[in-house]
């Protein structure tokens, strides 16, 4: 009975954050890196992608679903709202 659970990881490709988040590609990689000419974009809590291979990048579903979790949270002003 000392069995080791293991969780299943699951990558979502762009394609996938875009239908999860809602947000189009530009602004997924919008989030992900500061740009002075749109400050309002950067958020530094937004998942980072995973490199797959030379040129594509996952996400880490768990990281995308906690994401939107605290999103959610933070517009129903959880935070003494």
């Amino acid at each position: 009975m000392a069995e080791k659970s293991r969780t299943a990881l699951t990558i979502l490709r762009r394609k996938q954050v875009e239908a999860r988040t809602g947000l189009s590609r530009s602004t997924i990689y919008s989030r992900l890196k500061p740009n002075p000419k749109r400050p309002g974009d950067f958020d530094p809590t937004f998942p980072k992608p995973v490199p797959l291979g030379a040129k594509s990048v996952g996400w880490v579903e768990s990281e995308i679903e906690a994401w939107l979790s605290a999103q959610v949270e933070r517009s129903r002003g959880k935070h003494g709202g």
